[in-house]
């Protein structure tokens, strides 16, 4: 950390707002989230059974993307949620439920070109595992990235592999990097979910992965604190092991998440902070609070951080 580094600076630079301005600059532009109709090798049976152990899927979706519909109805409904609010806005198709490119390779690309030509729309967002991105969808990705905008979002969650194996994971950390270095040579930028706190990780190690991440051609990051979810496996581990969980409260999250920032790359843009689950279907923590309460917090801590550096 440089000694001129300013926490609030450094925080007010960390949304995906921000980081969509180097594309489209001075432009208005919303994700709207969709649903391929996806599985995940983890719950098909080809890796596994029932997802990763703190899976529950709907955690991550909006109201109007859990509806069915084809790509051009999901579209129209999410734009429809969005137009009252900028009437000129542009959008990004966000294909996020389960593993958005894991199926056969032209059934998908049908889906992404549905979405790449539906009107107002100006690039992909497609999340996905590393060991999910086979090479014909990356070279189609980069070529359509030709025509528009095309991020790549991988669920890396860990950059220990004891902690892959523990969440069931079913890939490496190094499969990780070699997925992470091939998508930067096929120039699309890349981005990479993260958990902080998952069991049996220290906080330096947590921190540490700030430290791995700086080392790959990666532009964005998501954080998310560990959330223990109804209907998922880590939910069976947590009701019968409680003690191998430290599940942070807000104040301690936020801390964190601080030193974390103060470690990373400075052109890596933190594009979330904090994950907030259904009250419905989260156990624990029970924070309480909306996601722009925690980032007040975060940035309480961050300016009380910036003035005890100048006493």
């Amino acid at each position: 950390m440089a000694p001129e580094f300013s926490y609030s600076q450094r925080l007010a630079e960390c949304d995906f707002s921000t980081y969509i301005q180097r594309f489209f600059p001075g432009e208005k532009i919303q994700k709207i989230t969709l649903d391929a109709g996806c599985s995940c090798p983890n719950r098909d049976g080809t890796m596994g059974r029932g997802g990763c152990t703190y899976c529950n899927n709907a955690t991550f979706s909006p109201s109007f993307a859990l509806q069915p519909g084809s790509i051009t109805q999901q579209l129209e409904r999410g734009i429809d949620f969005f137009r009252h609010k900028y009437p000129h806005m542009r959008y990004l198709a966000y294909f996020q439920s389960y593993t958005a490119t894991y199926g056969e390779a032209e059934q998908l690309i049908a889906l992404y070109e549905e979405a790449a030509r539906f009107p107002g729309v100006v690039g992909l967002v497609i999340g996905t595992r590393p060991d999910c991105m086979p090479e014909v969808l990356l070279d189609y990705f980069s070529d359509l990235s030709r025509r528009c905008f095309v991020l790549i979002e991988y669920g890396i969650e860990s950059t220990l592999d004891r902690s892959l194996e523990y969440i069931r994971r079913g890939h490496s950390w190094r499969c990780s990097l070699e997925t992470i270095k091939a998508t930067h040579e096929a120039g699309l930028p890349v981005g990479a979910h993260l958990i902080l706190g998952l069991p049996g990780e220290t906080r330096r190690e947590m921190l540490d992965h700030a430290l791995r991440l700086n080392d790959l051609p990666i532009s964005l990051v998501k954080l998310h604190q560990l959330q223990i979810v109804r209907h998922t496996i880590m939910a069976h581990q947590y009701r019968t092991n409680p003690e191998q969980f430290h599940l942070f409260t807000a104040e301690e999250y936020a801390e964190l998440c601080l030193d974390f920032l103060a470690l990373l790359r400075e052109d890596i843009v933190v594009d979330r902070f904090v994950a907030q689950s259904p009250p419905s279907l989260l156990l624990a923590p029970q924070w309480n609070i909306k996601n722009y309460a925690f980032m007040d917090l975060l940035r309480k801590k961050a300016q009380l951080r910036d003035r005890e550096k100048t006493i």
